[in-house]
């Protein structure tokens, strides 16, 4: 990067942790550090709730899932608002009404401890898990752009992660996540109108839409059935409506976020307007990645965009190999400007019959280019076999780096480190409040003063934040980080959301049967997932319809003294 662009990051970051630090003063009690007063209105409410949502992870990794699968993944969001809308009516007046920190002290006042604990467990094995995972996507960024190693920087960004969370509690979170959005929305603006404008001058906004909807980028909406299909308009409804009703109902990441808001109103049109903003701004973060394929068509891609990964087979006996495949998809390349030009030549003459022959044969070298990708791959695991394998998560950054101008790869480097810090100290926050108020203080420690509540969690978001560190080390092997970070929530989603639907509406079952059925429920899920019956998003569907089937047989056998 240049002077100017580690002037403009630099700059960045100081302005919003300073503006953290100035909005949290004053914190005298847990209530001040993990509610914030209960003060905040409905726009902040708003915009922490997305920005916990949208960490590194859906800046680094949405455009390239869409460079790749095309905008398919944008389903996953399409049972968001009708999940929002079942939120307001049920969830948030109850949480409101018995003025908990957590989500999961109602369970105990409807169940029992026991089931209590279990709930917080599941919460805080997949929090602190995906937490790792997004502490690891900005790390990717130093490590690609500076050559660290990426296990040092993981532990550098972790830490300072750990440090702003813990001197801010959920103040300075919420706060800084409406400026860090602020400047998100705007980079991300810039940064799709250079891809456009980048792409040859006879090549305008609607005729890159074109050419990406020929080669199916455009795949916003797929209608075919299939349960092992991760994306299509069935599993997006119906999967991602009780993903997203597990995600902001009983995640305290984001159950967090609207017990902030000053009331039950400010709460509902906090997680309303969400619900309305959600799918659009997605919508828009893949768009980009849709017109990124379409700039790549037209310049000349790397055969891998892990560009530290092919120095080092460079460097390796694979070296002469992976050159020579090199060479052979730069001819490749060669050949799809040529077609893609004649594509968009035929588009806007309308010449339908030009347009599918062009489209034949730009599908079919871009076919060949792909196979040449994986003979890559492979050259690049025989060379390192710890290497990993998928670029998914480097094709914006590469882009950004080499073809935007000084100062903006810098403010959208910033961008993914804005929202890094804006997801994860959410989450640490999260797990902090769910470990002292819901295990801690109630099982430990039940009578001591504020002051040393508010230590204990402070130390607590300390500890989480090494362990999301740890994780952050593995997280390499994980593939495209937004996939990863949605398959482990639905490990976990379903049977936490089943608890709380019975919790409720169903008042006949009591803690004992929720608490057996939820524990084989869990088996259950890991297990379907590890046979690969079905794609992740259903196991949202199944875990919860698990625990309330399960619940009502085990409640049958149960001795009557023991049903409650």
């Amino acid at each position: 990067m240049s002077v100017l662009d580690w002037i403009v990051l630099s700059a960045t970051l100081a302005v919003i942790i300073l503006y953290g630090v100035w909005k949290s003063r004053g914190q005298k009690n847990i209530h001040s550090y993990f509610l914030g007063n209960q003060s905040m209105p409905w726009y902040i409410v708003l915009l922490s709730i997305i920005g916990t949502q949208a960490s590194a992870i859906t800046f680094i990794s949405a455009p390239g899932q869409a460079y790749t699968d095309g905008m398919r993944f944008v389903q996953y969001y399409f049972g968001l608002p009708l999940a929002m809308v079942v939120l307001c009516i049920t969830f948030v007046p109850i949480f409101h009404k018995l003025k908990v920190f957590t989500a999961y002290e109602f369970l105990e006042q409807r169940f029992d401890l026991k089931t209590r604990t279990l709930t917080s467990i599941l919460f805080l094995v997949q929090r602190g898990l995906s937490t790792g995972i997004s502490i690891y996507a900005p790390s990717i960024i130093l490590s690609s752009l500076l050559g660290w190693n990426i296990y040092w920087t993981n532990i550098v960004m972790g830490g300072v992660l750990i440090i702003y969370t813990m001197s801010g509690g959920t103040k300075a979170v919420s706060y800084t996540q409406t400026l860090q959005l602020a400047i998100v929305f705007t980079g991300m603006f810039l940064a799709g109108w250079m891809v456009v404008h980048l792409l040859p001058k006879d090549i305008g906004f609607s005729d890159a839409l074109h050419v990406a909807g020929k080669m199916d980028r455009l795949n916003v909406v797929v209608t075919d059935f299939d349960w092992k299909d991760r994306y299509n308009i069935w599993s997006g409804v119906i999967g991602g409506f009780f993903l997203a009703l597990s995600y902001f109902g009983t995640d305290q990441s984001q159950v967090g976020r609207y017990l902030t808001a000053r009331s039950v109103t400010e709460s509902r049109l906090g997680l309303l307007m969400n619900g309305l903003v959600k799918v659009p701004m997605q919508f828009l973060i893949l768009l980009i990645g849709a017109l990124v394929f379409v700039f790549y068509l037209y310049f000349r891609s790397p055969i891998f965009f892990n560009e530290a990964q092919l120095d080092k087979t460079y460097q390796s006996a694979q070296g002469p190999a992976l050159k020579k495949l090199e060479a052979h998809y730069n001819e490749l390349a060669a050949v799809k400007q040529q077609q893609v030009k004649a594509l968009a030549d035929a588009l806007a003459a309308k010449d339908e019959n030009t347009v599918r022959a062009t489209q034949r044969n730009l599908q079919a070298t871009e076919s060949a280019a792909a196979s040449l990708r994986e003979q890559a791959v492979k050259l690049i695991k025989k060379a390192d076999p710890a290497a990993d394998d998928n670029d998914t998560n480097y094709i914006f950054l590469h882009f950004v780096v080499h073809n935007l101008p000084k100062g903006l790869v810098g403010l959208l480097i910033a961008i993914i480190f804005l929202a890094s810090w804006g997801s994860v100290a959410a989450a640490l926050n999260s797990l902090a409040s769910t470990t002292v108020v819901d295990v801690y203080k109630r099982m430990v420690n039940k009578d001591d003063s504020d002051e040393h509540y508010l230590k204990v969690s402070k130390w607590w978001t300390l500890i989480w934040g090494i362990f999301c560190i740890v994780v952050a080390q593995f997280a390499s092997q994980l593939g495209s980080l937004i996939e990863a970070v949605n398959v482990l929530g639905s490990l976990f989603y379903g049977v936490i959301l089943g608890i709380f639907m019975i919790a409720f509406y169903i008042k006949r079952l009591g803690g004992t049967a929720t608490f057996w059925s939820a524990v084989i429920s869990e088996a259950l899920i890991i297990t379907i997932y590890k046979w690969d019956i079905v794609s992740f998003l259903w196991l949202n569907v199944i875990g919860c319809g698990l625990v309330i089937i399960l619940a009502f047989l085990i409640h049958c056998c149960l001795p009557e003294k023991i049903k409650r």
